[in-house]
């Protein structure tokens, strides 16, 4: 049984459970054996790859498992996050709110759709906003569990900042609750990161009050 990898590459990446030898095939080499694993799982199902809605169904599964939804599984996907000086003396919180989630649960490989609303206050540098969007996508971009990602986020957010004053909310439908099982289409999860001087009260609501407005 192959090890996972508990250290190498960051501490954020490790926090998704990824085998040692996670990276040793490329890209390509992925693509080619998962073309040829989800052949033999749509024909077990019963579906004639020989139609011509479904013998490409294999590679393009394949190259959008690899290159787009699963991607933020390679270190080597990570954003270069840009920060620039703090030069107008910005001190209030910074948020961007309603960035727009798709990742999939690792349970059971379906979508999980949603909003994450990011803030902290900054210090002497400021994160350029789009780099913020990179993150989130980047860490959605893998099997995930909502709370995980949340965390994810956060740390990421605190190890560039290089300070603790950082909050994440989730808000999330996981089309595996939706379209399976209970089929409740209704509900939706919510998590939170609180650090640094948004565990205080009154910044904790200030921010929620922000977030809570429509836009």
């Amino acid at each position: 049984m192959q090890e996972l990898l508990n250290t190498g590459l960051d501490k954020i990446v490790t926090d998704t459970p990824i085998l040692n030898n996670a990276f040793e095939l490329s890209d390509s080499e992925k693509i080619n054996q998962i073309e040829h694993h989800f052949a033999e799982i749509m024909q077990i199902l019963g579906l004639d790859l020989s139609d011509d809605s479904l013998n490409g169904t294999p590679k393009r599964v394949a190259k959008m498992f690899v290159k787009e939804t699963f991607s933020g599984l390679n270190p080597d996907n990570k954003p270069e996050i840009s920060l620039f000086e703090n030069k107008y003396g910005y001190k209030k919180m910074l948020i961007e709110k309603d960035i727009t989630l798709y990742s999939n649960c690792e349970h059971h490989f379906v979508p999980i759709i949603g909003k994450v609303h990011v803030a902290y206050i900054p210090d002497k540098q400021v994160i350029g906003l789009s780099k913020i969007n990179r993150l989130v996508q980047y860490y959605a971009k893998r099997p995930q569990v909502q709370e995980r990602l949340t965390v994810q986020i956060s740390e990421a957010l605190k190890e560039i900042l290089q300070h603790d004053d950082v909050a994440v909310v989730i808000e999330a439908d996981h089309l595996c609750v939706a379209s399976r099982g209970i089929t409740d289409t209704n509900s939706k999860t919510v998590t939170v990161s609180y650090s640094g001087q948004f565990e205080n009260e009154a910044v904790k609501q200030e921010f929620l009050s922000h977030i809570q407005k429509k836009s």
